[in-house]
Order: C-alpha cells, then sequence, then structure tokens
C-alpha cells in the first residue's frame, strides 16, 4: 500500500492551503459574524480548477479524482467548514451526478457552469417532515402533458435561496414507493412556482447559505428528468455514496484544525510557572485527537480511493463519515476545554470548530444512519456497492 501523496497531489493540497489563508481568513471573523457568503470566493476556487474533479475535460474537469478533492475539502475545511460546502455544491453533488445519469445534452448545458462557478448548483432531498426516510419525502411531480407540475417543500438545503441549476427529487408514482421517485434538473430562477427562503437560525457553518424551497405548481420542463422516469431512489443513493466522501474529508479539516489549534494553544500557554502543553491530563486529551484524526485520515484517503479505482466502496464511506465525524467532534469539544474560557470566545477558532463539527453527524445520513449501513453491509444484509 502506498500511503505518499504525488508531487500533483501535493500541489493541489498547497493550493488549497494557500487559498485559504489568503481568500478566507482575512475576512473570516467579520462574515462568521454576520453569516456573510462571499460568491466571489466560489468564483475564484472555480478558477483554480478546485470543482473540476472527477469529471471529463470536455466538461471542464481536470484530470483529477475523488482523492484530490478530498484533500482540497480537508485543507479548507481546516480554516472554515462553510467553504468546504461548495465542493458539493458545484462538483461532488450535482456536476458528477448528471455526468453520471445525465444526457450528452445535459452534461454539456449544466456542468461546465458548475465547474467554471457561473451557476451555483444544489440538491434537494431534504424536507420538513423527511430526512433520514428519503423515501417519506413529501414532494410530487405530476406529468401535465405538456410540463411537470412540483409541488411540496424542501428544507435545510445548501445554497436554497442563492442557487440557480440543481437536482430536485420528488415522487412521480407515490404507489410505486420508493421506485417511483424521479430526479429533476430544476431552475430555482424566473419561476413564479418557486419560491426560496434563507434559514439564519443555524448553529454552525454561518458563511454557508442555507434555505427552504417550495414548489407550488411549479412548471417544469417535460425534458428536466435526470435519467429515467421512476430512477430518482436509485440517482439519490448514488449520490450521497459521493458526496458522504466529501463530508467526510470535511470532518477531516475540522478535525484537523482543531487538533493544530490545541497544540498551538497547550505550547503557548502557561499556568502555575509551565506550559499547559507539559500537564499529562492536556497530553492524554492531545494524544487521542492526534491518534482519532490520524485514524480517520486513513478511513477517508480509503474510501476516495476505493472510489477512484471504480471499486465498491460503501461500506468504508460510511465507516469514514462515522468515524471522522465523531472524531471530529471530540476533537473540538476537547480543543475548548483546553483553550478554557478564550474557548468560549469568538475571537479564537474553537468554538467555532466545535459549532461546525455539529453539523457533519447530520448531514448527507447521520451517524445512525452510517451505522445501519455498516451493520448491513457487515452482516451480509446488503450488498457493498
Amino acid at each position: 500500500m502506498q500511503f505518499g501523496l504525488t508531487d500533483e497531489q501535493k500541489m493541489m493540497q498547497d493550493m488549497a492551503r494557500d487559498f485559504a489563508q489568503k481568500e478566507i481568513v482575512p475576512t473570516l471573523k467579520e462574515d462568521e459574524l454576520n453569516h456573510t457568503f462571499r460568491p466571489e470566493l466560489v468564483k475564484k476556487m472555480a478558477d483554480l480548477g478546485f470543482f473540476g474533479c472527477a469529471l471529463p475535460e470536455e466538461y471542464g474537469g481536470n484530470g483529477c479524482g475523488f482523492f484530490e478533492s478530498v484533500l482540497l475539502a480537508e485543507q479548507l475545511a481546516m480554516v472554515s467548514g462553510s467553504w468546504r460546502v461548495p465542493l458539493n455544491m458545484q462538483n461532488i453533488g450535482p456536476a458528477i451526478t448528471v455526468n453520471k445519469f445525465g444526457s450528452t445534452v445535459q452534461k454539456e448545458t449544466y456542468i461546465p457552469a458548475w465547474v467554471k462557478g457561473e451557476s451555483f448548483g444544489f440538491f434537494a432531498i431534504t424536507e420538513p417532515n423527511s430526512g433520514s426516510d428519503v423515501a417519506g419525502m413529501g414532494t410530487t411531480a405530476t406529468d401535465r402533458g405538456d410540463h411537470w407540475e412540483l409541488n411540496g417543500q424542501k428544507m435545510w438545503i445548501s445554497n436554497a435561496h442563492i442557487g440557480d441549476w440543481g437536482l430536485v427529487y420528488a415522487f412521480t408514482d407515490k404507489t410505486k414507493k420508493y421506485k417511483g421517485m424521479t430526479c429533476f434538473i430544476v431552475n430555482l430562477k424566473d419561476n413564479e412556482g418557486i419560491t426560496t427562503a434563507a434559514i439564519e437560525t443555524k448553529l454552525g457553518l454561518h458563511c454557508s447559505p442555507t434555505g427552504e424551497i417550495a414548489f407550488a405548481k411549479a412548471k417544469i420542463p417535460k425534458d428536466s428528468i435526470l435519467g429515467e422516469v421512476g430512477q430518482g431512489f436509485q440517482i439519490c443513493m448514488w449520490q450521497l455514496n459521493n458526496t458522504r466522501i466529501s463530508c467526510a474529508a470535511g470532518a477531516l479539516g475540522i478535525g484537523g484544525g482543531a487538533v493544530e489549534a490545541a497544540i498551538g494553544y497547550a505550547n503557548e500557554r502557561t499556568q502555575f510557572g509551565k506550559k499547559i502543553g507539559s500537564y499529562q491530563m492536556v497530553q492524554s486529551q492531545i494524544a487521542d485527537m492526534v491518534a482519532e484524526h490520524e485514524a480517520a485520515k486513513l478511513l477517508v484517503y480509503q474510501a476516495a480511493w476505493l472510489k477512484d479505482q471504480g471499486m465498491p466502496n460503501q461500506h468504508q464511506t460510511s465507516i469514514a463519515k462515522l468515524f471522522a465525524s465523531e472524531a471530529a467532534v471530540h476533537a473540538t469539544s476537547d480543543t475548548m476545554k483546553i483553550f478554557g474560557s478564550y474557548g468560549f470566545s469568538t475571537e479564537f477558532p474553537a468554538e467555532r470548530f466545535l459549532r461546525d463539527a455539529q453539523s457533519l453527524r447530520v448531514v448527507e445520513g447521520t451517524s445512525n444512519i452510517q451505522k445501519i449501513i455498516i451493520a448491513g453491509i457487515s452482516m451480509g444484509d446488503t450488498q457493498n456497492r
């Protein structure tokens, strides 16, 4: 097994780290306080090729795979969990899914705009009454002859109120249960049947726009279907298995950022005439954090590598997502303890790491859902795909 990075991968890692320090850090405290999203940063990320991973060159791909995307996500999240999210919205979520299931026309129409940052992407699955139970969603799409009519509501959707083109999942035949779900490519703008609103009451990810989408007799063109009618659940599960890798990388980054901050503070802060890092209890906390972080790194990198090889990876992806997100919460919690009173202050990054880490236990399938997947595959009840 090879654990080293290639020169190109190291270059991408350095590029993402440099971008985070030069473009995100200078305004981060202010942006966090005001919940500011900076669209110009998405365009700069696009110009650097951040959104071209795992896509063909004819649609703006950069010749890299999921592994390189993980390296980018990790470095961005070490500074800000919010700024890892565009990788999912522009690349791993809608773009890669359309590349897998879309027609040639759909690929040519939508993917380059997402990759270039000219169109803000999104994917709408979660609803007020259905989260982990994807097949329990209530949004419907009715065939009206010359168009599809969308009715329903989506909640907790990244980029909802700033999004342009993205994926919406709805039932075209509820009698068929999960086999009656269909995926649509939808434009949220200039449609009188679609309204969006921001959700401002979030614990973390303050610089990542989140909102709700309401469909009320929204007219959607007949050629908006991605894949086939009734294929939506299959597409959704395939997509989530990809976006979970990016979420796991985000957890890895947040956890790594917290570990780095904790070590730095433990080496600077003195109490009772000694650095607090010289006390065994603090050393024990740091040792546990570092060990868990290194284990999470191997799991996340393995999941991405398996995906790039075209090998079954659902089992490893769910293990990586579960372990990395829980490790991040542990690391950020202990980092806040090590910072003491300063960990409670927004002047220091400890409290932000702790807030942002919580989201990764929930998004793209909660930790409990990951345990169900892991147990099912481990016990032979479900196939590893």
